[in-house]
């Protein structure tokens, strides 16, 4: 793994969390934070109700790779055991230039622009590792994700009841490297966009 380190993150209400790479320690965190995410936040996430992680999901959600499989976290900066949010992308074994990508973050820093954050910077992580596509799915009235993915040009295609997303990420990436994103971030020079 590339030592991506933790840094600072200021949020658009201007509070600070710690954003890192996922980690195997990270079990209880996650399933921690999960809680702290409504039923309804959930399904929009996994599209389905879900209610909690069994230890063998826990363990493919945090022992990754840090190339095909990637995931971001943000963490109280306080206490490191407290998720706030994950972004993740899980490369596409058929095509490697494609990625499934998703984020989610606990409902009381929904709004604050803490997703837009995480995903620039798994974006900035996914180029880095040669992918150049994002796609995922998401429900048609999932308009706090669908937003901010318009304005990166994805483009939508309704998929069995959903709407199947993909995003080039040459074209929506400002072509910042991950140290320039993660400098950045720290920096706090990176203000997530009012409603993102």
């Amino acid at each position: 793994m590339t030592d991506y380190g933790e840094h600072p993150a200021r949020l658009r209400d201007g509070s600070t969390v710690t954003v890192r790479p996922i980690r195997p320690e990270d079990k209880d965190a996650l399933a921690a934070g999960l809680r702290r995410v409504s039923p309804e936040s959930r399904y929009r996430r996994f599209l389905r109700p879900v209610t909690s992680l069994s230890p063998r999901e826990l363990a493919y959600l945090t022992e990754i790779d840090y190339t095909n499989h990637f995931a971001w976290v943000a963490v109280d900066p306080d206490d490191d055991q407290q998720g706030l949010g994950v972004a993740r992308y899980v490369r596409d074994a058929k095509d490697p230039t494609i990625a499934e990508a998703a984020v989610i973050v606990v409902d009381d820093y929904q709004g604050k622009g803490l997703g837009t954050i995480l995903l620039r910077l798994l974006v900035a992580t996914a180029l880095h590792n040669e992918i150049t596509t994002f796609r995922g799915w998401v429900l048609g009235d999932n308009v706090e994700i669908l937003r901010p993915l318009e304005r990166l040009g994805a483009l939508r295609k309704a998929d069995r009841g959903v709407l199947r997303i993909e995003v080039d990420l040459t074209a929506a990436f400002d072509g910042s490297t991950i140290q320039d994103a993660l400098r950045a971030v720290a920096a706090g020079e990176f203000t997530p966009e009012p409603g993102a």
